[in-house]
């Protein structure tokens, strides 16, 4: 499957897609730091914050005022690892961490934005809102419908300005409006609430440097998020359980996000709780059911 994947649970978005040979499409940002060697500074995201004006420095500089948020320059598995607000000088020397930088503590919403391009210019948006819990964790996303005019305009301003030569998937999260880190990539936490034909699309924008996905049917989507404490004895769901929540009509897919036998910490979690599932919807409180079946299921 030329559609690169590492996570077992999410090529269930993926594999049943035929696609032509020698086209590669990331969905990790390792990847696309290898493929796009012209493309990848995005991945500093020091250099992001700069490229916008925003008041941004390696650790170790002192800021102009507190607090500041603290975060890897790159990081490619992602999560938040890492992050932290600085709130004080002494912060800042407690915490001061080689690779890691300072920017502004940014306000407003956070949006996780998923752009097809091509050659600089954008042809489709969509955009997804998360709803923070503790530490970098989120309680759900949620898929938008309707659009964003005023957050396309400035991203799509920085993309022809930063990179005017690309085709392909680009995320972008902002805060406030302001980008805080791009990825070569699209978000693959739920392809499916973009609607049916997305992926055939996305292959044909790869292979074919075309996009022809219609979208006339959208529909606002949930990503419904289980965490558990960092530590817990959590366990797989049975899958007698996962194939009768599958039975409801407004559940897309689930995924449960950890791979088995593998050592918790080798996980790339946040620092407020270790992930085990991901239920995709089309409506909140179906997608807040399931979880809570799965909590029961999982969690001892």
């Amino acid at each position: 499957m030329p559609i690169r994947e590492a996570d077992p649970w999410r090529m269930q978005y993926f594999d049943a897609i035929p696609c032509p040979p020698g086209v590669d499409i990331p969905t990790e940002d390792a990847d696309a730091w290898q493929w796009y060697p012209q493309h990848r500074w995005i991945y500093d995201k020091l250099a992001v914050a700069l490229s916008q004006g925003l008041t941004a420095a390696p650790l170790g500089v002192p800021p102009p005022a507190y607090p500041v948020f603290s975060k890897p320059i790159t990081n490619l598995r992602g999560m938040g690892v890492g992050s932290r607000i600085l709130r004080s000088p002494h912060d800042h020397t407690t915490h001061w961490a080689a690779g890691h930088f300072w920017m502004p503590l940014l306000t407003g919403a956070h949006v996780s934005t998923d752009v097809a391009i091509l050659r600089g210019q954008p042809v489709w948006w969509r955009h997804a809102t998360g709803t923070p819990r503790q530490h970098g964790t989120f309680d759900r996303w949620t898929i938008h419908a309707a659009p964003r005019p005023t957050l396309e305009a400035y991203c799509a301003a920085w993309l022809a300005k930063h990179v005017p030569t690309y085709t392909g998937m680009l995320n972008v999260e902002t805060i406030g409006g302001r980008i805080i880190e791009a990825h070569l990539r699209f978000a693959d936490q739920w392809p499916d609430l973009y609607g049916p034909g997305w992926v055939e699309a996305l292959i044909n924008l790869y292979a074919n440097h075309q996009w022809t996905f219609p979208d006339t049917n959208r529909q606002t989507g949930y990503s419904v998020a289980l965490f558990a404490p960092h530590h817990a004895n959590w366990h797989r769901p049975p899958p007698k359980l996962l194939k009768t929540l599958l039975t409801d009509p407004h559940i897309s897919s689930l995924q449960i996000t950890f791979h088995p036998g593998k050592p918790a910490h080798l996980h790339a979690m946040p620092p407020g709780g270790f992930r085990l599932a991901v239920i995709n919807c089309t409506n909140l409180a179906t997608g807040r059911s399931a979880r809570r079946d799965l909590a029961r299921a999982m969690i001892p």
